[in-house]
C-alpha cells in the first residue's frame, strides 16, 4: 500500500508541482488512511476498499475529534488518491464516488487592528542585527500579504527595491508580482545593507536566501514562529497570533479602505475569489462592532 502512496506523491510533485507543505499533508493523510485499512479492517490492497470502508474511516476520525475542515481535507486527499489509482489501473473501481465532503464551518480569520500592527512593527530592537532583520520581515509580510512560507523562500534578487515590488512564487509554482510601500522598502534596504552581511556565514558567502538565521542559513518557519511570539508579547498583543495573522490583517485593512476585491485576490495569490471573499465578512463584522459601540440607538 505504501508503494502506491509513494507513486501518487511522486505524481503530485512531478505533474502538479505542489509545494512541500502540501505534499507533506497528503503524505500524512494517506499514511493514516492506509494504516486504518490495514490495522483495523485487515485490508491488504486498495482494490478491496469499498465506500463502506471509507465511511468507517471518516466515522473514526470524527469520533477522534477531527474538525469538519480537517475531514473535508481528508475527503479531498482520499478522493484524489483513488482517482489516481483508477487511472493507473491499480484498482478497477473508485469507492469515493457519492461520498460528499462535510459542510465546513466558516471561521473568520483573526486580524490585528492598525494600532496593533503598528505596535508589532515597532517591537524589534533596531540596535541589534536580529531586530533589523525581524522588522524587515514583518514590514514585508504586512506590505505584501505573503504567506510565511513564501516570505522565507525569497531570494535577495526577488526583491526589487528601486522599482518597489517583490517577486513571489506561491502555491502550484505560480509567480506573482506584489507592490511594496516605502516603509517596507526602507526596512528591507536597511536589513540588506546593515544586518544581512553580518548574518552571512563565512562558509556560505554567496547564499541567495534573503532572510538568514544566526548560522547564515535560510530562516525556517519554526524560527519565524518563535520570533513572532516573542515580538507579539513585547508589543503587548494579547490575541493568539499565528504566522498567517499579518496576511489576514493585510487583506482586511485593504478592503476596509476600499480596495478592489479582485486586486486583493491577485496580491494574495488566491486561485478562487471565494477564498478572498471571507475577508469581506470580516470587514462587515468589524463594521457591526463599530456600529454597536458608537451608534446611540444601537
Amino acid at each position: 500500500m505504501n508503494d502506491h502512496i509513494q507513486d501518487f506523491l511522486h505524481f503530485l510533485i512531478v505533474e502538479k508541482g505542489l509545494s512541500e507543505n502540501t505534499i507533506a499533508a497528503y503524505r500524512r493523510d494517506l499514511t493514516n488512511y492506509a494504516k486504518f485499512l490495514q490495522m483495523e479492517l485487515q485490508l491488504n490492497h486498495f482494490n478491496e476498499v469499498t465506500r463502506s470502508h471509507i465511511l468507517q474511516y471518516f466515522a473514526k476520525c470524527k469520533k477522534d475529534g477531527k474538525s469538519s475542515k480537517t475531514l473535508a481535507r481528508y475527503v479531498a486527499s482520499i478522493r484524489s488518491f483513488h482517482l489516481f489509482l483508477l487511472r493507473d489501473k491499480v484498482t478497477d473501481q473508485d469507492p469515493t464516488v457519492h461520498i460528499e465532503s462535510p459542510q465546513v464551518d466558516v471561521k473568520l480569520p483573526r486580524v490585528l487592528s492598525v494600532a496593533e500592527v503598528d505596535a508589532l512593527l515597532k517591537a524589534p530592537d533596531m540596535s541589534q542585527m536580529y531586530g533589523i532583520r525581524d522588522q524587515a520581515m514583518l514590514e514585508l509580510l504586512y506590505a505584501t500579504g505573503m504567506r510565511v512560507s513564501e516570505l522565507l523562500q525569497l531570494n535577495k534578487d526577488d526583491v526589487h527595491l528601486t522599482m518597489g515590488f517583490v517577486r513571489c512564487i506561491g502555491k502550484g509554482n505560480k509567480e506573482r508580482i506584489i507592490p511594496i510601500g516605502e516603509h517596507a522598502i526602507h526596512a528591507v534596504k536597511q536589513y540588506i545593507t546593515a544586518a544581512r552581511p553580518k548574518l552571512m556565514s563565512k562558509n556560505k558567502p554567496n547564499t541567495e536566501a534573503l532572510f538568514l538565521n544566526h548560522l547564515g542559513n535560510r530562516l525556517s518557519r519554526q524560527g519565524f514562529w518563535k520570533i513572532l511570539k516573542q515580538l507579539a508579547e513585547k508589543a503587548g498583543i494579547e490575541k493568539d497570533l499565528t504566522p498567517h495573522t499579518l496576511r489576514h490583517s493585510f487583506a482586511t485593512h485593504l478592503l476596509e479602505n476600499g480596495a478592489d476585491l479582485r486586486a486583493v485576490q491577485e496580491m494574495l495569490g488566491h486561485a478562487d475569489i471565494s477564498t478572498t471573499q471571507i475577508y469581506t465578512h470580516v470587514t462587515k463584522t468589524r463594521l457591526k462592532e463599530v456600529y454597536k459601540q458608537f451608534h446611540p440607538r444601537a
